[in-house]
């Protein structure tokens, strides 16, 4: 593996709205009109950035998620988790897992009563595509060649969405699901997502299956104006699964590069650890379950991102040209280090220049 060579760093100015977002950025996507996308762990709304200048993002503007898409409830978190760009449309999705509440440290039988308490947040279950417009979200729009875009969401259940439902059966993902396993335990936790046309891939940080990171593919089609449902694939089954060597880590988020799937990759835990980057080379062209063993295989590791413990989670990348290079990577962080922090209002992200 080759080391990581860190081209720049991008200003990410947030204004007013800082608070909100600066500390729990987890997702990140470039869109033709030069735009800036970012979606925050904590937030319903998605966030925009315009250039300023080299390496100078700013012009925040917050797009509510619900402006253009029914959510579940106007109150509980969506969990953004990842960010993509195809055909006209800002896609986004929410982590699909439950939690576990967290100790505090003020009073030892209330933290172990807090350890034993799982949620949910009903929103975290968003898989959405939203048309975008120079920089703007829409809820549907007419292009000059004549194609309609329409904002539009997975089809709900009662408690969460189809692709749950379909998940609830599967022989490696279901039993976690059985037990109810909160993200940071290895419960199931979608983080990545990268998108060709209606075909999207959905990278899981959990659970990872004894060293082994999942990878499913979907495709999606509109059944009706504003709902998404699953396509079904050969066999009649309603999604295919990959299992990745990223040498026991989990995803924390995908790029879809010409036909090969950049993949981000971190600790499944609540912990500092190696974080990597992946190269899968032709993706779009199976059509069954895979095993990648990372050896001989279309798998390769790339690089590894610099390690700062107990701060800089790698969580979102994207594309971004700099310096002359093309081929180059964007990555934003959650829980950013002080060093990145910039007044009250901006945080620094990095650039990588990405191996040939």
């Amino acid at each position: 593996m080759r080391d990581s060579f860190l081209l720049s760093r991008v200003l990410l100015q947030f204004g007013e709205d800082a608070a909100t977002v600066i500390a729990d950025i987890s997702a990140a996507a470039m869109t033709p009109d030069g735009s800036l996308w970012v979606g925050s762990d904590e937030c319903i709304a998605v966030e925009r950035l315009q250039r300023l200048e080299s390496c100078v993002y700013g012009n925040h503007e917050a797009f509510q998620i619900g402006d253009f898409v029914e959510l579940f409830d106007q109150e509980s978190e969506v969990d953004i988790e990842a960010l993509g760009y195809s055909e006209g449309y800002l896609w986004m999705i929410g982590s699909h897992s439950s939690k576990r509440k967290n100790a505090k440290g003020k009073s030892p039988q209330k933290d172990i009563q807090r350890l034993s308490t799982i949620k949910h947040d009903i929103n975290r279950y968003l898989l959405a595509r939203i048309p975008v417009i120079n920089g703007k979200l829409v809820k549907s729009c007419q292009l000059s060649d004549g194609t309609q875009l329409t904002a539009a969401a997975l089809r709900k259940t009662d408690k969460n969405n189809i692709l749950m439902k379909a998940l609830k059966d599967d022989e490696h993902i279901g039993p976690f699901l059985d037990i109810d396993l909160p993200s940071k335990d290895n419960g199931l936790d979608i983080e990545g997502m990268a998108v060709a046309g209606n075909k999207v891939f959905l990278g899981l940080r959990g659970p990872v299956l004894r060293g082994w990171a999942i990878l499913l593919e979907l495709e999606l089609e509109e059944d009706k104006p504003g709902v998404l449902s699953l396509k079904k694939l050969e066999k009649g089954k309603l999604y295919r699964k990959h299992f990745l060597n990223l040498d026991g880590l989990g995803v924390r988020d995908l790029y879809l590069h010409n036909e090969d799937l950049l993949i981000l990759a971190g600790p499944t835990m609540a912990l500092s650890g190696e974080q990597q980057i992946f190269r899968l080379k032709d993706v779009l062209h199976h059509h069954d379950d895979c095993i990648w063993y990372g050896t001989d295989d279309n798998l390769e590791a790339l690089f590894d991102i610099p390690l700062t413990m107990g701060s800089d989670f790698a969580e979102g990348m994207t594309l971004f040209p700099c310096l002359g290079y093309k081929d180059s990577l964007l990555v934003v962080y959650d829980r950013p280090d002080e060093s990145r922090l910039v007044g009250e209002d901006a945080v620094l992200a990095d650039v990588f220049r990405l191996p040939t």
